[in-house]
């Protein structure tokens, strides 16, 4: 089996997607604009050969690196990058070069673009927001009249939090307007809840073979454009009307062969339209891993390796690695440079140094919204949790 996986150096992490592939006895091939003498040294290792291009922007020359490799190692069976930027020249490349085994071009808008995820949580029977395709000031007053503020804009094809913000007012909505930029935005009425996701792997038939669920008490466009603090936490188990949410949800949007990331609300108060506190409401669809160190959260929290799951799922259409270990709660701890906390991170990792199970700084291209100082812990009890957040986010 030949797999092209593009970018497989960021993030950085991604190297052990690369690694379960070739342990699986998976031909990877790898495409991206990092030097190969630059690679980690078991990435290296899990390449069968690595094209360099000067921009993985520049799509002719990414299609090239893939028909390198269709003229040397024979037909391509994959191409992904389980990466958000990059799903749509996925796509056109699995169009182009013929590949079946993932999403292509005419299929990918449906994951891209929230206007159009819409429709499909409707088929799902998931409630959602009621929203408005931004065109004119006037509409976007008219529908803020309905639905009261505050209201959230966001682009309708962008990247998590990217460019999505919070109107408390007319003059917000004039001021928006006024230095909007130049793409289609959508604007959805404001749901009280926390974000509880479902992610996890499906096979070729659409089958769940592993999923988990975190947590954000607060939302990533509070943590990117108020600065909060980032930190969120894998519940121990799926709670089942979440999983009932994303079983409906990856049936209807016929996802199938990928890591999915799919994103609810848990509603913290009664909304009229959309249910009561603690029901499910519909966010956003992703069709790739979680962000940042989640993946490795997974494994934390679940006892697993999410990593070879994907891979068994690549190689043999089903997971052939069991799983047994016990389960915890694993935070996600991101603490900014520019504040001054009562504990170092240093002091942080050693009052907590037997619950640690990564302690590191985010790349500078992610600390924006995830902060930049990493720790993440594992803990027993949701109370347990709860005081480390508290000890890591207090400031002098």
């Amino acid at each position: 089996m030949n797999f092209v996986f593009i970018s497989p150096n960021f993030p950085e992490a991604y190297r052990f997607f690369c690694m379960r592939l070739a342990d699986n006895g998976v031909n990877v091939l790898g495409v991206g604009d990092c030097p190969y003498e630059n690679l980690h040294p078991e990435l290296q290792g899990a390449l069968t050969e690595y094209y360099k291009v000067d921009t993985l922007e520049n799509y002719d020359q990414v299609y090239r690196a893939v028909a390198y490799f269709s003229y040397r190692y024979g037909k391509i069976d994959y191409v992904e990058s389980n990466n958000e930027y990059w799903l749509e020249q996925d796509a056109r490349l699995r169009t182009e070069f013929n590949i079946t085994t993932g999403l292509k071009a005419d299929q990918i808008e449906k994951f891209k673009s929230k206007t159009l995820m819409k429709k499909y949580y409707k088929k799902a029977g998931v409630p959602m927001a009621r929203y408005l395709p931004l065109t004119t000031e006037a509409a976007a007053l008219k529908f803020t009249a309905k639905v009261g503020y505050p209201v959230v804009v966001k682009p309708d094809n962008g990247v998590g939090a990217a460019a999505t913000y919070k109107l408390k007012s007319d003059q917000d909505v004039r001021d928006f307007f006024a230095s909007k930029p130049d793409v289609p935005y959508l604007m959805e009425e404001f749901v009280p809840g926390e974000v509880t996701t479902y992610d996890g792997v499906c096979d070729s038939k659409g089958q769940v073979l592993f999923a988990a669920s975190h947590i954000s008490p607060d939302s990533i466009m509070d943590m990117a454009n108020e600065h909060k603090p980032c930190s969120y936490y894998v519940n121990k188990a799926v709670p089942p009307e979440v999983e009932a949410a994303g079983k409906a949800t990856l049936k209807a949007f016929g996802a199938f062969s990928r890591f999915f990331h799919l994103e609810f609300f848990r509603l913290t108060a009664d909304k009229e339209g959309l249910g009561k506190k603690g029901d499910i409401v519909a966010l956003e669809v992703n069709m790739r891993p979680a962000g940042g160190y989640t993946p490795d959260m997974l494994n934390f929290s679940q006892s697993t390796d999410v990593y070879q799951i994907w891979a068994d799922m690549i190689a043999f259409d089903e997971c052939r690695h069991s799983f047994d270990g016990p389960h915890s709660y694993c935070v996600y701890a991101g603490r900014r440079d520019d504040v001054d906390y009562a504990l170092t991170h240093a002091e942080l990792g050693e009052k907590y140094t037997d619950n640690v199970r990564l302690f590191t700084r985010m790349p500078d291209a992610l600390a924006g919204v995830m902060g930049n100082q990493v720790t993440i812990c594992c803990f027993d009890t949701k109370k347990q949790l709860d005081a480390f957040l508290r000890a890591a986010f207090k400031e002098k």
